[in-house]
């Protein structure tokens, strides 16, 4: 019978955060895939854990990950462990994952601490609904074509930064989407854990001044419906009843569609907008 694959999720700082049963089942597995070895070496070791361990990471992920769907067939069990946090979130244990489902491989997730939840519940911010984009993308027109995706959401935004990139993100955040209500939490579980509530705005101001320090998750305040239908209107009201009719039409909509929708903008009768046209 194949083995399984048990996603261990780690702790994000403090190592009180992990769960009797990812240690228990650390202990009991085959074999450790871990992200980095020699920062997951430090977990095993305080737990006192001496379970086999080998790497798994961006780099090497898709032949490794041959190797341990191999090892997986032949019966083995294996964690997964990444170097902090649940592993296949913003992480390449995303691949692992994939392939052992193509496998036919039995795959449980034992939950434990993640980044963006904790930050989440703790930016006072709106929680039932939200996007997490992990880190935005390096390449500039990529990274470019996601924050232009990301001006009209009305979820809750999470993002994750490295220290010595947060200012050119907070730049590019307030260029982006305005300056929106948002929460920059760093450090989080350690002891120098920080909740800044602000603006992004007075976030980039304050980061200037202060040398940002430690892994950073900054949770950003979603678009109203109301301040979207009223951009809405603004943008209609500037149009002719033809080239709103129109504006609709291309985008789909057939003609019949397109004047019941404008006539719903303007609040009046799909009758009224017929005879205007006429």
């Amino acid at each position: 019978m194949p083995g399984t694959l048990y996603l261990c999720a780690t702790p994000i700082g403090n190592l009180e955060d992990i769960t009797y049963r990812v240690l228990r089942t650390l202990k009991e597995v085959d074999l450790i895939a871990a992200e980095d070895t020699r920062n997951s070496i430090k977990l095993l070791n305080h737990f006192e854990i001496e379970t086999p361990m080998t790497s798994y990471h961006e780099y090497n992920k898709i032949d490794k990950g041959r190797t341990l769907i191999a090892k997986l067939l032949e019966g083995q069990n294996i964690a997964l462990i990444t170097d902090a946090g649940t592993p296949a979130i913003s992480d390449p244990g995303e691949e692992l994952v994939k392939m052992a489902h193509e496998a036919g491989i039995t795959i449980t997730s034992l939950p434990g601490a993640c980044a963006c939840i904790t930050a989440l519940t703790l930016s006072g911010l709106p929680t039932r609904r939200f996007a997490f984009e992990a880190f935005l993308p390096t390449d500039k027109k990529e990274r470019s074509q996601i924050l232009d995706s990301l001006k009209n959401e009305t979820r809750t935004l999470i993002i994750y930064e490295a220290p010595h990139h947060l200012i050119k993100t907070l730049e590019d955040l307030l260029l982006a989407l305005g300056n929106r209500n948002a929460t920059v939490c760093r450090e989080l579980t350690k002891k120098h854990e920080t909740v800044f509530k602000t603006t992004l705005e007075t976030a980039l101001n304050y980061y200037k001044e202060n040398e940002p320090k430690g892994e950073c998750v900054i949770v950003i305040e979603g678009r109203t419906f109301t301040e979207l239908k009223e951009e809405s209107r603004a943008e209609w009201q500037k149009l002719s009843i033809e080239e709103h009719v129109n504006m609709y039409m291309e985008q789909g909509l057939d003609k019949k569609e397109a004047m019941k929708a404008a006539a719903k903008d303007r609040g009046v009768s799909k009758q009224d907008i017929y005879k205007a046209l006429l």
